[in-house]
């Protein structure tokens, strides 16, 4: 039987090639993005692409290993992984090779991840990512300056108008141990949709309806659950989520946020105050994060961006403008014409018509007669 042959371009599922010029434009989102993150005091770290599984895996690791590419390591005959997700290495360097650094740690980061499947908003397989992590400090002003930091460095690239939903995950799912267990997952099902006729119609609490009622913008959203009669663990999560809001607040009072105390989905292994990140009118979110235990007991936040959505709906930057040397052109004239931000495109051999090939080669300007010449 014969196969046929596959096209030498196509590529699994979910995998995709960054052609020019998208590939430099979310070069340069990023560089920007992690340049912003320097100059908050966030050290850079660069751990590597695939670790043996037993540590990939450990701690807050343990939520990506459904998700995660697995081989064998040659030399030592272990289980090696590819990550899925970056924190979980930030969380093992925090306490191994910088659990002797002062505290708080704040570590930056950017690279590409590889999951075994997409999602249905987000397909693509290999993402890239960046993000801070704030290591040792449990506190609302360390939950605060995680996400101003983020929309700060959005800011560089252009993108404003931000909203932030936060979010406080843990606390549904202990509300929803005290209801009738035959009820547990329908009304999660129904918290999930906002489903609040559902909710009622399900025997929900009291106290779930008042929280999805809560939901909306912080400024109507925050007095509303206080005003919510709660006692212990859950009572410290909403005056967690208070005093974050009003920590941005003195910093940025613009910043549009909105709180959704019902919201639980993809945070496996937060522990308090959660944030996402969303451009007003697209369904796409920028960046997502929040608190979290590094290692066996210290406290950390943190907020990954995903490049790949911002480089999407940021304005565009201006890219070098491609200038042709005709061969022969001197080293120092290249030299000058790059020092004026022209990316230089050599000509390689001399030719009759100079001016065809530097449309050929899809550039806007040649240098002619020691003169940069736009072409028409």
């Amino acid at each position: 039987m014969n196969e046929t042959p596959q096209h030498p371009a196509l590529l699994p599922s979910g995998l995709r090639d960054v052609l020019p010029p998208e590939a430099e434009l979310e070069a340069r989102s990023v560089a920007a993005i992690m340049d912003c993150f320097a100059a908050h005091g966030y050290e850079r770290v660069n751990p590597p692409l695939l670790e043996f599984e037993d540590s990939l895996f450990s701690g807050s690791g343990a939520a990506t290993a459904d998700q995660a590419f697995r081989l064998m390591d040659p030399e030592s005959q272990r289980m090696m992984a590819l990550r899925a997700d970056i924190t979980p290495q930030i969380a093992r360097l925090a306490t191994t090779r910088l659990a002797a650094s002062p505290r708080p740690l704040r570590l930056a980061y950017s690279g590409q991840c590889l999951r075994v499947r997409g999602s249905h908003l987000q397909p693509e397989r290999q993402i890239a990512q960046a993000g801070i992590e704030l290591i040792g400090s449990d506190t609302a002003e360390a939950d605060a300056e995680i996400i101003l930091t983020a929309v700060a460095a959005l800011a560089t690239i252009g993108l404003t108008n931000l909203s932030v939903d936060l979010t406080i995950p843990r606390l549904v799912p202990e509300l929803l141990e005290q209801v009738d267990p035959a009820h547990k997952i329908p009304l999660a099902h129904a918290l999930d949709r906002k489903d609040a006729a559902a909710v009622a119609e399900l025997g929900g609490a009291p106290l779930l309806q008042q929280l999805l009622n809560a939901s909306g913008p912080a400024e109507r959203g925050v007095p509303a659950l206080l005003a919510i009669e709660m006692t212990g663990e859950s009572k410290a999560q909403i005056l967690r989520l208070a005093a974050t809001v009003a920590a941005i607040r003195r910093i940025k009072p613009d910043l549009q946020l909105t709180v959704d105390p019902v919201e639980f989905r993809g945070y496996q292994y937060h522990t308090g105050v959660c944030m996402t990140l969303f451009a007003p009118g697209r369904q796409a979110e920028l960046g997502r994060g929040g608190r979290y235990i590094c290692g066996a007991a210290e406290p950390a936040t943190g907020i990954t961006l995903y490049p790949d959505t911002i480089t999407r709906l940021a304005p565009p930057p201006t890219l070098r403008q491609r200038l042709y040397l005709p061969h022969g052109t001197s080293a120092d004239s290249a030299i000058s014409c790059r020092a004026k931000g022209f990316a230089t495109v050599a000509g390689l051999a001399p030719l009759a018509d100079p001016m065809a090939e530097a449309r050929r080669l899809g550039c806007g300007h040649i240098f002619l007669n020691g003169t940069i010449t736009p072409l028409g």
